[in-house]
């Protein structure tokens, strides 16, 4: 392991998006009616904050830390690591708020601060799935209620992922429509959440401006040609391109109404793009930025496809139960245990990695 100073910070705000991940994971099983403990329980109405803010929001800010190699950055993730924690130990609900606002108050400043090194498509849209979590963040402050943020925070992970892959397409033969058309599509997502303020139409422009998202990252992105390739590379497209089928299943859903709050169809919408979409990028991505933030070795092995298949099987029959059951149905459960399972296997599958990894390098 590398004496670099900076790494054993890394990794503690690292085990602190963990922390929430799992009491995360926990909190949405109760929801869906399954036995787990007592703190899971109690925590089940702040499943989308864990999830959204302490753990994506820790690891994203970390990311963009690390790449701006500035203190100050880092103060984002560990607020929003923190907000986690109070949440986690039931501080009043405000001084997590402040955490999370905090966090991505810091995020928007780092993502304006490289924009100002490098004005592109790609930067600018990274700002703006920034300022979408903060916008979020401070709808579910103003609010009260987690409701009004949802939309801000599928925007925030969906949109910031969107600018990563378009980055990416510079290597590409350049196509005079793509930015247009990928500009389009941003615009119709973040018109649809904030008119989602005023209007029930609001959630389904923000499901078409999704679905456009789907198809444009379908279309265009560099996925499509390296799931020829062999080993690592095809393993990420594979991971990408079969998120970007749950992001169009997901907004599909949404056009269909099931954005809205209390519609029968909200579980399969939301988890659609938060599990199959956002967690497929995770899986895909996480042997690259893992070994940039905590200087490990990821070697790639073929069992890297077993926690993705789970994902995938287990998404499919959860949202079957959310069509013939609700939100009680058996299947249902069954889809989110598996789903909890998937995640297990994805991190023994990361650590078993970095293992073999050390085990390589001393060889």
């Amino acid at each position: 392991m590398s004496s670099d100073p900076r790494l054993v910070p890394r990794v503690v705000l690292l085990v602190l998006g963990m922390l929430s991940l799992v009491a995360g994971v926990g909190a949405g099983l109760a929801r869906l009616g399954a036995d787990v403990p007592a703190l899971a329980a109690s925590l089940a109405g702040w499943h989308a904050a864990l999830m959204v803010c302490a753990f994506f929001g820790t690891v994203i800010g970390l990311e963009r830390a690390v790449a701006l190699g500035h203190p100050i950055a880092y103060a984002g993730p560990l607020a929003s690591g923190l907000g986690g924690i109070a949440l986690l130990a039931g501080l009043p609900l405000p001084s997590a708020q402040l955490l999370f606002v905090l966090a991505s108050v810091v995020l928007v400043g780092g993502a304006i601060a490289v924009v100002r090194r490098q004005s592109a498509l790609f930067t600018r849209t990274l700002a703006v799935g920034a300022g979408c979590w903060l916008a979020g963040n401070l709808a579910w402050v103003a609010s009260g209620m987690i409701q009004p943020a949802i939309p801000w925070w599928l925007a925030f992970l969906v949109v910031t992922i969107a600018g990563e892959r378009l980055e990416l397409t510079r290597f590409l033969p350049a196509r005079r429509e793509a930015a247009p058309l990928f500009r389009i599509a941003v615009a119709a997502t973040l018109g649809g959440a904030v008119a989602a303020w005023f209007s029930p139409f609001g959630l389904v422009l923000f499901a078409a401006g999704l679905f456009a998202l789907s198809l444009w990252l379908l279309r265009y992105d560099i996925a499509r040609h390296n799931a020829r390739q062999r080993e690592l590379v095809r393993y990420i497209a594979l991971c990408l391109l079969s998120g970007y089928v749950w992001l169009a299943v997901g907004a599909a859903i949404g056009l269909a109404g099931g954005f809205a709050p209390g519609h029968l169809l909200r579980d399969a919408a939301l988890h659609a793009i938060a599990l199959g979409f956002v967690f497929a990028m995770v899986f895909g991505h996480a042997p690259i930025i893992f070994p940039a933030i905590a200087r490990v070795r990821i070697p790639y092995h073929p069992v890297f496809y077993l926690p993705l298949v789970l994902l995938h099987v287990s998404l499919a029959a959860r949202i079957a139960g959310t069509l013939v059951g609700g939100g009680a149905a058996p299947l249902l459960l069954a889809g989110g245990l598996v789903n909890a399972l998937a995640l297990l296997a994805f991190i023994l599958t990361m650590v078993g990695s970095v293992l073999r990894g050390r085990l390589a390098g001393r060889g």
